[in-house]
């Protein structure tokens, strides 16, 4: 896996990030030009309160609607019988393929809020939950993730993540909630020489290391920058950035500054890659299976499937056939799009 983000690291300054794409252009799921809410009410009343549920109506409609279309679907449902869609399904349908049906009709925002706070609650915190969706989110999904955070928990993301994590990497992590990433486009190749340097002499050239000078560039320079940073890196210390944060760096500290450097590489392959390990060997991870699927259909799940492909040379779609079965498999393969 390491050659896999070596190579990317070669074509990382040709990769278009999926960052820069227009929204949506590159996701699978999209809003349906025929649209009529009133019809999908009434087909999804009919998929719900007929005797047994026919759940192939469910797939087809919350897999074909984009965000915005199945907001208007709830709010019509709502008003039309009096009853909450998502409180519906649930009552309705169990395990799997309730959570894959469930994420698919909350907003992106309401989604990534519900996760963190599950991440947080009780004894202890789910990092990697944390790391996947503040590492790979832009600072408009950061923003909204914040504000539907607050909505559901009536404080802060910021608040509650400063009684979570500690250390350089709450540092970080607090960093990455403000979602106040550079946002500009142009790449200053003097600059990104300079940071390279930074970094080189932060942890490669020196005893110990300075983790903050990590975070700082990591967590605050725009992505096109970054992408030029870890090319002008490669050339000053021969080694991959990412191969240096992991001989300096531990524990979750280690996995967030990673996650950032492959994100800016290529968010697609990182995304890919946890699909993979989703699915690989004894049991599957359905948790991170639908968190991935649902959260990447409507942005980018075309070139994940990309980069699956070139990755492990089989189809994103065949590995999700041959690792789940059911509705839950039905439904999946659906966001998925198709084989490749």
């Amino acid at each position: 896996m390491a050659d896999l983000w070596e190579e990317l690291q070669s074509v990382a300054n040709s990769m278009p990030s999926s960052n820069t794409a227009a929204p949506g252009a590159r996701g699978t799921i999209k809003a349906i030009a025929s649209f009529n809410v009133s019809e999908d009410v009434a087909a999804l009343r009919k998929a719900i309160e007929g005797i047994g549920t026919t759940e192939k109506t469910l797939i087809e409609i919350l897999t074909h609607r984009s965000s915005s279309q199945k907001q208007a679907i709830s709010k019509a449902y709502q008003e039309t019988t009096k009853r909450i869609l998502v409180n519906d399904l649930k009552s309705d349908t169990q395990g799997n393929f309730e959570r894959v049906l469930v994420a698919l009709t909350r907003p992106p925002a309401v989604n990534d809020a519900k996760w963190l706070i599950k991440a947080m609650k009780g004894a202890g915190t789910d990092d990697s939950i944390l790391i996947e969706i503040l590492s790979s989110r832009t600072n408009k999904q950061i923003k909204e993730l914040s504000a539907a955070y607050s909505e559901e928990t009536k404080k802060t993301l910021i608040q509650n993540l400063k009684s979570e994590v500690s250390g350089h990497f709450g540092k970080a992590i607090l960093l990455l909630a403000e979602g106040a990433r550079d946002e500009s486009t142009n790449v200053n190749a003097d600059q990104a020489k300079v940071d390279a340097k930074a970094l080189y002499q932060a942890g490669e050239k020196r005893l110990g290391t300075d983790e903050s000078k990590f975070i700082e560039i990591l967590c605050k320079r725009s992505i096109p920058h970054l992408r030029q940073t870890i090319l002008e890196y490669k050339n000053i210390s021969g080694k991959t950035l990412q191969k240096s944060i992991e001989k300096e760096m531990s524990g979750n500290l280690e996995e967030l500054l990673v996650a950032i450097v492959k994100c800016v590489m290529s968010t697609p392959a990182y995304f890919a890659e946890k699909l993979y390990k989703s699915m690989k060997g004894a049991g599957t991870d359905e948790i991170t299976l639908t968190r991935v699927m649902v959260s990447r259909g409507e942005i980018d799940m075309l070139d994940i499937r990309a980069e699956f492909k070139k990755l492990y040379q089989s189809s994103l779609h065949k590995e999700i056939n041959s690792d789940v079965s059911g509705n839950y498999s039905d439904c999946l393969k659906m966001i998925c799009g198709g084989e490749d």
